[in-house]
């Protein structure tokens, strides 16, 4: 793909109108903790969630979706076996799918897992913190549990490498989101810092990614388009009232609900967003 991507308001308004159009299905298999929030993330942008986990009706339940996200923090023996079941069925079947590699290169069992889907599933994105995109691109990370620690100056370039070598659109999330496709790197500066004090948020950022997926025809778009609607609706989350993390939570909630395409469309978010090459 070469040509370039619109970020005005009017271009992530279409995005948005694409979603509430098309009303995708996104089967999700998630970790117990955020999995609530997962599901309401999804329905507040227009999308209807599923959490059809189990290792027979997952590749079942692909048969149905519009977008699969595959989310590793639970790493029970059902839910690897299930992961890659929904992974496989949906490749069949050209429904795409988002990887959130939660907690990368932190346990054998972890790396053992991310490989083998890897290697037998097509990701149309990979959406994961600054340590978990650098490990899978093959260079020096430091994850501590699911969080990513250290510095990380060659993120644009690990992206950048993962991407080339799965043909996926990776976004690598942290201060600065970076979203990557083999020919080109952009970095998307929108979100608060609030987000990082409420447990969850990057499993959030996957299920949007993949609502997104599921409504547009091209990964990098939904890549870019939707880790920008989702830090702005983290920014907008700040001008509601709140105490703390609990009820800037509820606020964020509102405010993915309340980004729509009317008040995209409004919006000037240009500036948001840099072409790095």
């Amino acid at each position: 793909m070469t040509d370039e991507i619109e970020v005005t308001g009017e271009a992530l308004a279409d995005s948005l109108t694409a979603i509430r159009d098309r009303e995708p299905l996104v089967q999700q298999l998630t970790n117990e903790v955020t999995k609530n929030d997962l599901a309401n993330v999804t329905l507040s942008w227009g999308a209807l969630p599923v959490m059809a986990d189990a290792p027979g009706e997952a590749p079942e339940m692909a048969e149905l979706a519009g977008a699969i996200l595959l989310n590793t923090g639970r790493m029970t023996d059902s839910n690897i076996e299930a992961l890659h079941a929904a992974g496989r069925a949906a490749n069949e079947l050209a429904v795409p799918v988002v990887l959130d590699p939660v907690g990368a290169g932190t346990t054998p069992t972890r790396e053992e897992v991310h490989t083998s889907l890897l290697e037998e599933v097509e990701f149309d994105v990979i959406k994961g913190n600054y340590g978990e995109i650098t490990h899978l691109a093959g260079a020096k990370a430091e994850v501590k549990g699911v969080e990513s620690v250290g510095e990380y100056e060659e993120i644009t370039e690990s992206a950048q490498a993962l991407a080339a070598t799965t043909g996926a659109a990776v976004v690598a999330s942290g201060d600065e989101d970076v979203v990557a496709g083999p020919d080109r790197i952009y970095r998307v500066r929108a979100g608060d810092e609030m987000l990082s004090r409420v447990v969850g948020t990057g499993c959030m950022l996957g299920a949007t990614l993949a609502a997104f997926s599921g409504s547009l025809e091209n990964g990098l778009l939904a890549a870019l388009h939707g880790t920008l609607a989702y830090g702005l609706a983290g920014e907008r989350a700040t001008d509601l009232e709140y105490n703390g993390p609990a009820s800037y939570r509820v606020n964020f909630l509102d405010s993915i609900a309340g980004l729509t395409p009317e008040v995209a469309a409004e919006l000037e978010p240009t500036d948001r967003i840099e072409r790095v090459r």
